[in-house]
C-alpha cells in the first residue's frame, strides 16, 4: 500500500524526471531524421508516417498492461529496463541496412518508451505531497525537455559525423542510466496482487469512469494532433528547403515550448484548478497553429514555439487529473493518458498535401472545448 506524503521529495521527483528525460531524448531521435531515411530507402509519405505510426500504436498496446504490472508488482524492471532498450535500439537505428530493420529497431526502441512511461509516471504522486499538479508539470517537463534538446542533438550529430555513427550516441544514455541505478526507488504497489486485471480496472475506475473517459478522450485528440504536427514538419519543411539543423530547431522550439507551459499550467492548476487552464490552452491552441502554417522565412521559429506552448501545456493536467480521480491505479491511468496517439497522418498525406492535412488538424483541438465543459468541478 503507498504511503500518502505531505512533503515533496524533490529528490525522487528529479530522478524519475530524469529517466523520463534520458529515455524521450533518445525516443525524439526519429522525428527529425524521418527525411534522411526517406530518402535512404525511397519512402513514400505512407511508410514514414508507419515508422512514426508505430511508436504510438504500440504505445496504445504496450503501455495499458504494464501500467496494470506496474499497480501490481513492486520492480524497477519497468522504470530502468524500458529506457535501456530505447537507448540501444534508437541509437542502432541509423544503421538499419534495410527499411524492414528500421521499423524493427523503431518498434523495439518504442516498446521500451511504452514500458517506462506509465510506471514512472505512477511512482510521481507518491512523491509529490500536496503539489501534485506542479510535480507532474516537472515530470512532463523532463520529456518535452529531451523531444526540443533530442533533435537538435541528433541533427548536429549526423550533420558533423554522418547517419551511421548513431551507435556512438547511445555512450551518453548508459552513461546516465548507471547514475540512475542508484537513485530510483523500488516502486510503490497498491494492493491489488490478487486481483485479475479486469478486477483491478473496475475496482480503479469503476467509480470515476466517466470523467476519466472525457478526460481520456481530450488527451487523445490533443496527443493526435500534436504528434501529427510532430511527424510532418520535419517533412514539410524539408520539402520546402529547410536544412536539416533548421527542421531539428523547429521541433525542438515547438516542444522546448511545451516544457515551459506545461509547468506554467501545472502551477495555475494547483491554484486555480485544472479545467479553466484546459479551456484556455486548447482554445488558443488552432490560431497558433494557423499562424505557424502562414507565417513565412525565419518566422516560423516563433511560430512553433507558440504552437508547442498550447497544444503541450495540458499533457500534465490530464495525467495528473486521471491519478487523483483513480489513486488506486496511478500507472494504469497514466498510461491511458499518455499511451493514445495515433499516425494515421502518412496515409492522409499521400492523398492531399501535407499543408491540407495540418490545416484540418489545427482545427480539432477545438472539439475539445465540448468535452473540458463536461468535466467535473473540483472539490
Amino acid at each position: 500500500m503507498a504511503l500518502k506524503q505531505h512533503h515533496t521529495d524533490i529528490k525522487i521527483i528529479l530522478a524519475l524526471t530524469l529517466v523520463h528525460y534520458i529515455g524521450d531524448f533518445y525516443n525524439s531521435f526519429i522525428t527529425p531524421l524521418l527525411p534522411l531515411f526517406i530518402e535512404k530507402f525511397s519512402l513514400n509519405l505512407a511508410q514514414a508516417g508507419l515508422i512514426a505510426g508505430l511508436s504510438r500504436f504500440l504505445a496504445f498496446i504496450v503501455q495499458p498492461p504494464v501500467g496494470y504490472m506496474a499497480d501490481r508488482y513492486p520492480t524497477r524492471l519497468f522504470a530502468l529496463g524500458g529506457p535501456l532498450l530505447v537507448i540501444v535500439f534508437i541509437s542502432l537505428s541509423g544503421i538499419a541496412p534495410m527499411y524492414w530493420l528500421l521499423i524493427l529497431f523503431v518498434c523495439i526502441g518504442s516498446i521500451g518508451s511504452s514500458m517506462f512511461h506509465p510506471t514512472v509516471a505512477g511512482m510521481i504522486a507518491p512523491y509529490s505531497g500536496r503539489h501534485l499538479g506542479f510535480s507532474m508539470s516537472i515530470f512532463i517537463m523532463g520529456g518535452t525537455l529531451a523531444f526540443g534538446t533530442g533533435p537538435l542533438f541528433i541533427t548536429w550529430f549526423v550533420d558533423s559525423f554522418g547517419l551511421e555513427a548513431t551507435p556512438w550516441s547511445m555512450t551518453i544514455g548508459l552513461v546516465v542510466m548507471a547514475f540512475l541505478y542508484k537513485l530510483v526507488p523500488v516502486p510503490e504497489v497498491e494492493g491489488m496482487q490478487n486481483r485479475g486485471m479486469l478486477d483491478s480496472i473496475k475496482e480503479v475506475f469503476g467509480p470515476v469512469w466517466k470523467p476519466v473517459l472525457v478526460i481520456w478522450l481530450v488527451m487523445v485528440i490533443r496527443s493526435y494532433v500534436s504528434q501529427s504536427y510532430l511527424t510532418f514538419i520535419p517533412v514539410l519543411y524539408a520539402n520546402e528547403g529547410y536544412t536539416l539543423v533548421s527542421i531539428g530547431s523547429i521541433v525542438s522550439l515547438f516542444t522546448v515550448a511545451g516544457a515551459v507551459s506545461g509547468l506554467l499550467a501545472g502551477h495555475l492548476a494547483d491554484r486555480i484548478g485544472y479545467k479553466p487552464v484546459f479551456l484556455a490552452a486548447h482554445f488558443l491552441t488552432t490560431p497558433s497553429m494557423f499562424l505557424l502554417l502562414l507565417l513565412p522565412g525565419n518566422w516560423v521559429y516563433p511560430g512553433a514555439f507558440l504552437s508547442g506552448f498550447f497544444v503541450m501545456a495540458t499533457i500534465p493536467l490530464g495525467v495528473a487529473m486521471a491519478q487523483k480521480m483513480a489513486p488506486r491505479g496511478k500507472s494504469m491511468a497514466s498510461s491511458l493518458m499518455t499511451g493514445l496517439a495515433y499516425g494515421i497522418g502518412g496515409l492522409l498525406a499521400d492523398v492531399f498535401s501535407i499543408r491540407h492535412i495540418l490545416t484540418i488538424l489545427a482545427c480539432i483541438p477545438l472539439l475539445t472545448i465540448f468535452l473540458i465543459a463536461l468535466l467535473p468541478k473540483e472539490k
